[in-house]
C-alpha cells in the first residue's frame, strides 16, 4: 500500500474499529484508540514532506489501480505542492480536536471519535485523488460523517443546522456531477484529470461547466451570497466540528476551483474572473462589516471566516504567482488561525455553556495564561504582521495592487475591519473588571488544553516568521499551473 493510501485509510481503519467497539466500551479506552489512530495517521503524512522532491510540477506518490473498469474509473492518487500541506494540515487538525474532546464529549464517545478519523481520512482523499469519480465519491462522503457530528453532538437547533449544511452542499454537488459526465462523454470516456486538463472546449461549453463547478465550490467555500449556511452551522457544531469545518472543509472548495475549474476551463475562468474578484471584495468587505455586529463569538469567528477565505478565491483569480501561492498559503494559516480561535471559544463555552460576549468580561483576570493564548489567536485572526494570519493576506493584497490599484485597495480596506470585529471582541470577553460572578468563578487551562493553545500557537507564530518551507513547497506547481491556464482551449 503506497503512503497515500496509507493516509486516506489509516483513519478510516481506526474511525471504523471506533465505531465496532459499541457504546458500552469504557471512554478512557476509546480516547486513547482515538488518540493513537490520530498520531499513527499524522506520521503516515510526515514521509509525503520529508521525501517530496521540490522544483518540480509532476504528481509525486502516484498510485493507480483500476477501480470501476466498465467506466474507466481508477483508484488514482497522487500528490503535488498545491495539495501537500492541506493532506498535512487535515491531519494535523485531527490530532488536536481529538485531544480537545477528551474531557467534553461524555456521550457516544466511540461514535464522536470514529467519525472524525474517517472525515480525516475522507478529506484527505479529496486532496489526493486524481481520477475525477474518485474525487467527487470523497468529496460528497464528507458530507456523512460531519452531518452526524453537528445532527448529534450539535446544539439546541442542531437538527436544522445539519439539514441545513447537507442540503446546500449536496444542491450544489449534483451540477458538478453533471459537468463531470459532460467532460466524461467530452473526453471519449476518461474521468482522468489530467486528461480533462488537455481537452479542447468551446467557449459556451466552458462557460456553462465553470458554473456548473462553481455551484459546488462557492457553496463549500463558502462565497457570497450562498454562505448563508456556515454561521447557522457553526454556532450549532461542537467546538471540534466547528474547527474541522473552518480549518479543513471550507478548503475543499477552494481546492476544486485550483483543480477543476482554472485548468479544465481557462477561458471561462479568464472572462469570468472579474464576477470572482467582486464576489470574493463582498465577501471580504461587506462579511467582514457583519462580522462587527454579532454578539455570539461563534458567529463573529464563521464569519470572519467567510471574510479570510474572500482572499483565497481574490489571489486565485487575479492570475499571478504571488496572488495564487498567497491564496493557498492563506488556506493553509486560515487552517490553523480558525481552528485556534474556535477550539478557544470551546474553552470558554465548557466553562459558561455560553457564546454571548455580553455574558464575559474581565476573563483575563481569572485566566491569564488562556488570555495570552486567546490574544495570540486574535492578533492573528487580524492579519498581525509575524503571524499565519497576515502571510497570505498579505501576498494577495500585493499582487491585487498588482494587477488593479483599486481591487487591492479594497482588499486591504478588510484588514481594518479584520482588526475591528477581532480586537472589540477580545477587549469585551477579556479586558476590565470581571463582568459577573460566572466570570469570577472561572478557572484557568489544565495541561490538556493548555498544550492544545500551545501547539497551535507555535503553528502560527512559525509560519508567521518563517512561511519559506510552505512556499517552496507550492512554487512550481503554482507555475505550471499559471502557465497552463494561460493557453487557450477553444476548439
Amino acid at each position: 500500500m503506497g503512503l497515500l493510501s496509507l493516509a486516506i485509510w489509516t483513519p478510516v481503519f481506526f474511525g471504523a474499529a471506533l465505531l465496532a467497539f459499541g457504546r458500552d466500551t469504557h471512554a478512557k479506552t476509546v480516547r486513547w484508540v482515538a488518540l493513537v489512530g490520530a498520531l499513527v495517521s499524522f506520521a503516515v503524512t510526515i514521509p509525503l514532506y520529508s521525501g517530496f522532491e521540490l522544483g518540480t510540477a509532476a504528481m509525486q506518490f502516484s498510485e493507480i489501480a483500476p477501480w470501476i473498469e466498465q467506466f474507466h474509473i481508477n483508484y488514482h492518487l497522487g500528490v503535488d505542492g498545491i495539495s501537500l500541506w492541506l493532506i498535512l494540515l487535515t491531519a494535523f487538525i485531527t490530532v488536536i480536536v481529538i485531544i480537545a474532546g477528551w474531557e467534553v464529549i461524555t456521550e457516544r464517545v466511540n461514535q464522536y471519535m470514529g467519525a472524525f478519523l474517517i472525515l480525516s481520512g475522507l478529506m484527505i482523499g479529496v486532496f489526493s485523488a486524481l481520477d475525477a469519480m474518485l474525487f467527487y465519491v470523497f468529496f460528497e462522503a464528507t458530507l456523512i460523517p460531519m452531518y452526524l457530528i453537528i445532527g448529534i453532538w450539535g446544539g439546541a437547533n442542531k437538527i436544522y443546522a445539519a439539514f441545513k449544511f447537507f442540503l446546500y452542499t449536496l444542491m450544489g454537488s449534483l451540477l458538478m456531477l453533471v459537468a463531470l459526465i459532460y467532460l466524461y462523454t467530452q473526453s471519449g470516456g476518461s474521468f482522468d484529470l489530467a486528461t480533462w486538463h488537455k481537452l479542447p472546449l468551446g467557449g459556451s461549453a466552458q462557460t456553462y461547466l465553470f458554473f456548473a463547478f462553481f455551484a459546488a465550490f462557492a457553496v463549500k467555500v463558502p462565497m457570497w451570497p450562498v454562505h448563508t449556511w456556515l454561521p447557522d452551522v457553526h454556532v450549532e457544531a461542537p467546538t471540534g466540528g466547528s474547527a474541522v469545518l473552518a480549518a479543513i472543509m471550507l478548503k475543499l472548495g477552494a481546492y476544486g476551483f485550483l483543480r477543476f475549474s482554472l485548468p479544465i476551463l481557462p477561458d471561462a475562468s479568464h472572462e469570468l474572473a472579474w464576477l470572482m474578484i467582486a464576489l470574493s471584495l463582498v465577501a471580504v468587505i461587506y462579511v467582514g462589516l457583519v462580522a462587527m455586529v454579532q454578539t455570539d463569538m461563534k458567529k463573529l469567528v464563521a464569519y470572519s471566516s467567510v471574510a479570510h477565505m474572500g482572499f483565497v478565491t481574490l489571489g486565485f483569480f487575479v492570475f499571478s504567482d504571488l496572488g495564487m501561492a498567497g491564496g493557498i498559503v492563506q488556506m493553509i494559516s486560515h487552517g490553523f488561525v480558525s481552528a485556534a480561535m474556535f477550539l478557544a471559544i470551546g474553552v470558554l463555552y465548557d466553562r459558561m455553556h455560553s457564546r454571548n460576549i455580553a455574558d464575559y468580561g474581565g476573563v483575563v483576570n481569572v485566566m491569564p495564561k488562556f488570555a495570552a493564548f486567546a490574544l495570540l489567536f486574535t492578533m492573528a485572526n487580524a492579519g498581525l504582521p509575524g503571524t499565519a494570519g497576515f502571510v497570505g493576506e498579505w501576498m494577495v493584497i500585493l499582487a491585487s495592487v498588482k494587477s488593479n490599484f483599486w481591487v487591492g485597495a479594497a482588499a486591504a480596506s478588510a484588514l481594518i475591519f479584520g482588526a475591528a470585529y477581532s480586537l472589540w471582541m477580545f477587549k469585551r470577553v477579556y479586558l476590565g473588571a470581571p463582568g459577573n460572578d460566572n466570570v469570577k468563578g472561572l478557572t484557568d487551562i489544565g495541561g490538556r488544553e493548555f498544550l492544545i493553545m500551545a501547539v497551535l500557537a507555535i503553528a502560527v507564530l512559525y509560519m508567521g516568521v518563517y512561511p519559506k518551507p510552505f512556499t517552496d513547497v507550492m512554487d512550481a506547481s503554482v507555475a505550471e499551473l499559471l502557465r497552463h491556464v494561460a493557453i487557450s482551449k477553444l476548439n
